[in-house]
């Protein structure tokens, strides 16, 4: 499932390439007919993430509310710049990129703040012919001018919404929710969500998150899933962020110090952070020149304890464990995360 950096990659895609652009909206696959034709021809005025939910608005104050879920994607054609990540990686991105991104051309996940490299979203080179696939991972495929000759090209497969400019088109695939609302029921479902580090006010989401998990007899590897808890974290960032506070992810929220808890919200946001830049779920800090380039390169190397079941530490040496939590893989180190 895509995760908090995932989504507000894209949200950024679309900021780039359809914000302030009239959209014909279209539902191939025929199940978004009735919403498609609400917003049809109108201009998109906005893109924005709260967590892993995505709006985008458009005049008279419609929004289109989409949830990946699991298996959802969005497919860009078309003239679609690209950062240093997608440039580089030449095949899958992101949560589950096994071929990684060229060190040369990514950010310093060590020292970058979102928006601060050239590289970043926010400073793409000028747009090229290409496609670019955008889920739980980025993949993207260059194009040539006689491939595009055609455009737009033919949607492939159950497209549920399509998104057409004169330069650019985004193709929706296998969404757990996507519906028209207007601004009344964006903020509903907003309202319903936990801060999100990226959205709210760094301070007031702190204040928020910590009273959501105040006195809550519930183990804190759950209530960092709930997504009304806190917006984004997914199994790889809950496994990750754990194991960087070395907490036991059995402990009820009820048990954890207030301080704790602020210290899971700064590391979220900073790692977040870092996701959103970089286009990877980098969760080790540290790192010497090699460790970060070995990091950027393949998830084998990115990650303390995500998929690492049976493994020794890279601390301890203690085998991973790994367990079903809410039916949900768990990663943890019994060692290393034996306390609060």
């Amino acid at each position: 499932m895509p995760e908090g950096h995932s989504v507000h990659r894209i949200a950024r895609q679309f900021a780039r390439h359809f914000v302030g652009e009239p959209v014909r909206v279209s539902s191939p696959q025929g199940r978004f007919a009735d919403g498609a034709a609400l917003i049809d021809g109108r201009t998109m005025t906005d893109s924005k993430a709260v967590g892993k939910q995505m709006f985008l608005e458009f005049d008279a104050a419609l929004w289109l509310r989409v949830h990946l879920g699991i298996y959802g994607a969005w497919d860009f054609s078309g003239a679609v710049a690209q950062d240093a990540t997608q440039r580089s990686a030449r095949g899958r991105m992101g949560q589950t990129n096994m071929t990684g991104t060229d060190p040369d051309e990514a950010p310093d996940a060590r020292t970058t703040v979102v928006g601060e490299h050239e590289a970043s979203l926010s400073s793409i080179g000028a747009p090229r012919r290409t496609r670019l696939r955008m889920a739980e991972a980025e993949k993207e495929s260059v194009i040539d001018d006689a491939a595009l000759a055609g455009f737009p090209p033919e949607p492939v497969g159950q497209v549920r919404v399509r998104l057409l400019t004169e330069r650019a088109v985004a193709d929706l695939r296998g969404p757990t929710a996507c519906e028209v609302l207007d601004a009344a029921g964006v903020q509903r479902v907003i309202d319903a969500l936990g801060p999100d580090p990226l959205v709210d006010d760094a301070d007031a989401g702190e204040e928020r998150m910590l009273a959501r998990i105040r006195g809550r007899r519930v183990p804190i590897g759950l209530l960092l899933m709930d997504q009304s808890v806190v917006s984004g974290i997914g199994n790889v960032y809950r496994a990750e962020i754990l194991f960087r506070a070395r907490l036991d992810p059995h402990v009820t929220g009820a048990a954890l110090p207030d301080d704790v808890i602020r210290d899971l919200w700064r590391d979220w946001r900073y790692l977040l952070g870092v996701g959103v830049e970089t286009g990877q779920m980098l969760t080790m800090d540290g790192l010497d020149e090699e460790g970060q380039r070995a990091a950027l390169r393949n998830r084998a190397d990115r990650h303390w304890v995500y998929k690492r079941e049976g493994q020794p530490c890279r601390i301890c040496r203690t085998p991973i464990a790994l367990e079903i939590a809410a039916g949900r893989k768990l990663y943890w180190c019994p060692s290393c995360q034996a306390g609060v």
